[in-house]
């Protein structure tokens, strides 16, 4: 079994690390934030992919009609407000006057239209949304109108939530093929992307929009006043842990987005570092097969999988033996919610390799090549997928690991060929807890086939049990229709849930004003 992140050879190097002592020069002044992101970005476009690095670079380069608050409550954003009439089936956003984008052309309604349709295309609670669409139009500059079918009270929530939200671009770029890239990353948001500074793999850059003007009210989650405190943020791709901590030891860097658990210890000895639990909730690992292809297209395959995983491992060897960093959630919907349920879920307390490689002898499996894609330089993520390498392998399954950058992982697990020609397996991911809280919010949960996340699971029911629970009349039923899906998503595994951990920050002392959030932003941080 594995507990430990054996592969991370940098680890002991770091011992030798000095561990106190006075900054060194701070580069380029301090007016920039120089910051160790969590992963390679590689794609610009967060329509296109849910990568996370993805996400946080679109919440530096545009804005959004609506926002969530820290308790999840959609506020205006982009929008000055917005009416709700015709029996709950007619909503009028109207924007915010003077919001332009970084090629200094105004914001206009016709330009959120365009995104919001782009979007809808490809987030789970955006097609919802769609579904229920009679009529979207700018009415004019600053006016767009929803006509739909029936009321749809999460309609704010769907454009504003924390994951994947509907993120403004130009209508000109807006009207690109939700299936292809964009490359230009124009938008109107508190930052601007530059693109000449873009080196995939080492380096991205962002500056300061001089034309940002952000709302009034103070930062609540992503809600509230945006304010740009940095005349720039640079990003620098450092795919070794023990560097990138002697990095933020001795000043070379200001900010580390996901230090490796084991190398806390050493960081809390520098007086200079602050380390802290930015996000909302807690970090939740996924093991996402491909039901395309074979052997997981094969239900009983899936299910001996399941049976054969313990979600302590996979913890232990991502956040270490101290239970207090992570917890067991045996359901698929975040645990301390309103929706979190263990309904069905029987089959992760099995945790036996013996009763697996018999279900697999009985599923007909025929040996069939498993390729297991993993980032190698994502350390939590490549921990979680070396986990399931060793349990695959030990229940008979053929897998080859297959290790990459994680861009290129992003790049490949859009692939539907079969791995002969290119396609994978399993894939592993993660999710913020906030994310998992709803079944429109939750991408895992989906089961519409070919416009399902990366795997595209098919099942009706879960389908049906979605979208009676956006018509729940009452808490009781909510919760009911909850632990249906529960129940169904153990009985026909879209993913495996692998539980929770907790995923602190590392930042230096001179950096100010890191609030919580549902995701990582960089607005309203400044350094003394």
């Amino acid at each position: 079994m594995i507990r430990r992140r054996d592969t991370l050879k940098g680890v002991a190097a770091a011992a030798a690390l000095p561990l106190a002592g006075p900054a060194l020069a701070q580069g380029q002044g301090a007016r920039t934030l120089r910051v160790v992101p969590q992963a390679n970005l590689t794609s610009l476009d967060p329509v296109w992919t849910t990568a996370v690095v993805t996400r946080n670079h679109a919440y530096l380069v545009y804005d959004q009609i609506t926002a969530v608050d820290a308790n999840n409550v959609p506020r205006p954003q982009m929008a000055e407000g917005w009416v709700v009439g015709d029996d709950n089936r007619e909503w009028t956003f109207t924007l915010r006057p003077g919001l332009r984008f970084h090629d200094n052309e105004a914001v206009r309604a016709a330009d959120c239209v365009s995104s919001i349709r782009r979007w809808m295309a490809r987030d789970t609670f955006g097609q919802a949304l769609n579904a229920q669409v009679d009529e979207l139009s700018a009415l004019d500059d600053r006016r767009f109108r929803f006509r739909l079918k029936k009321p749809f009270p999460f309609l704010a929530l769907a454009m504003g939530k924390s994951q994947n939200p509907c993120f403004i671009m130009p209508e000109r770029i807006a009207a690109t093929d939700p299936f292809q890239q964009i490359r230009d990353a124009t938008g109107s948001g508190p930052f601007r992307f530059l693109a000449g500074e873009w080196n995939p793999g080492q380096r991205a850059v962002w500056a300061k929009f001089d034309g940002y003007v952000p709302r009034q009210e103070a930062p609540d989650g992503l809600a509230g006043g945006r304010v740009p405190r940095l005349d720039r943020v640079e990003w620098t791709v450092i795919s070794d842990p023990a560097t990138a901590a002697s990095a933020m030891v001795n000043g070379e860097q200001d900010y580390w987005e996901y230090p490796l658990h084991d190398l806390l210890p050493l960081l809390r000895r520098s007086r200079d570092l602050v380390i802290e639990q930015r996000l909302l909730e807690g970090t939740y690992g996924v093991l996402r097969f491909n039901h395309l292809h074979a052997p997981f297209n094969n239900l009983a395959v899936r299910r001996a999988v399941a049976m054969a995983v313990n979600q302590e491992d996979y913890l232990r060897a991502v956040a270490g033996d101290d239970p207090r960093g992570w917890g067991v959630c045996e359901g698929v919907f975040t645990c301390g919610t309103s929706l979190a349920s263990e309904e069905g879920s029987a089959i992760l307390r099995t945790r036996n390799v013996e009763a697996a490689r018999a279900a697999l002898r009985a599923s007909g499996y025929a040996g069939e090549k498993v390729v297991l894609i993993t980032p190698s330089d994502y350390p939590q993520i490549n921990a979680l997928s070396l986990v399931t390498a060793d349990l695959m392998t030990r229940i008979g399954l053929n897998v080859e690991v297959v290790s990459a950058d994680w861009g290129t992982v992003i790049q490949r697990r859009a692939s539907r060929e079969p791995v002969e020609r290119g396609g994978w397996s399993v894939v592993h991911t993660t999710s913020s807890g906030s994310d998992l809280g709803v079944p429109t919010i939750h991408l895992f949960l989906r089961a519409n086939g070919p416009n399902a996340w990366f795997g595209w699971p098919q099942d009706e029911r879960i389908e049906e049990l979605r979208a009676a629970w956006l018509d729940a009349a009452d808490e009781a039923e909510s919760k009911r229709l909850g632990a249906a899906m529960n129940a169904r998503a153990m009985e026909v595994l879209p993913y495996v849930p692998l539980g929770f951990y907790w995923q602190p920050s590392v930042w230096r002392r001179n950096v100010t004003g890191a609030f919580k959030a549902p995701a990582t932003v960089f607005w309203n941080i400044a350094k003394a």
